[in-house]
């Protein structure tokens, strides 16, 4: 009975990191990219976020729930989990050590996120628009812990997708493992491209203008 319902969590757990957590990180990372070709775009993309039908529902059934449960469950993996890096120090081993950290990582990151943008927003301290995360970016401190957070995100993700697809039976061999494990790998390269140039849109969108136009 133990081992069936710890199958299933291990299934759901998964799972709720792909959909919808992961289609999330993929919307939100798009909506931000907005912010690369100035504040007006940025504004525009995050009015139509803001204006969805029934936003709160979507918000608790899609993104906060499943992140509770997410998160949960993956501290509880990842203390009950046996790292064995420095016996073996194998490259997938390395990654199962990484996952964790980013996860714990991750969930700091995603607290400290809301609390700064979404809940500030929603108690009228704040307003969402281009110049918040101007203003919060601008110290270097903030903007170490984005680059640190939301690259861990994006590992944790791309990882992610590579073990759903194992967990749930789609990759079974070796040759089709190896394929996906360089295929999200490199989704990991270009997402994490992406945020940076994001994160530095914010303060220098002189520079980014440099690097996305050539």
């Amino acid at each position: 009975m133990v081992a069936t319902t710890h199958y299933f969590n291990r299934k759901l757990h998964s799972l709720l990191g792909v959909i919808p957590i992961g289609t999330f990180l993929l919307v939100h990372l798009s909506v931000n990219y907005l912010a690369t070709r100035g504040p007006e775009a940025f504004e525009k993309g995050a009015g139509f976020i803001r204006n969805l039908p029934f936003l709160p529902v979507l918000e608790w059934g899609l993104i906060f729930l499943p992140l509770l449960y997410h998160a949960i469950y993956g501290i509880y993996i990842a203390f009950q989990a046996q790292n064995n890096v420095t016996t073996y120090g194998y490259f997938n081993n390395v990654k199962f050590l990484i996952q964790r950290y980013t996860g714990l990582i991750t969930l700091l990151f995603v607290i400290w996120h809301v609390w700064e943008t979404t809940i500030q927003v929603r108690l009228g301290l704040k307003e969402l628009n281009f110049d918040l995360m101007t203003n919060i970016l601008s110290s270097k401190v903030s903007m170490t812990f984005y680059l640190i957070g939301v690259i861990s995100a994006i590992f944790h993700f791309s990882n992610g997708l590579w073990t759903f697809l194992i967990t749930w039976g789609i990759t079974i061999g070796p040759r089709s493992q190896r394929i996906s494990n360089y295929f999200f790998m490199t989704v990991f390269v270009l997402l994490s491209i992406v945020a940076v140039l994001i994160l530095f849109s914010y303060v220098s969108p002189e520079y980014v203008n440099q690097v996305t136009l050539g």
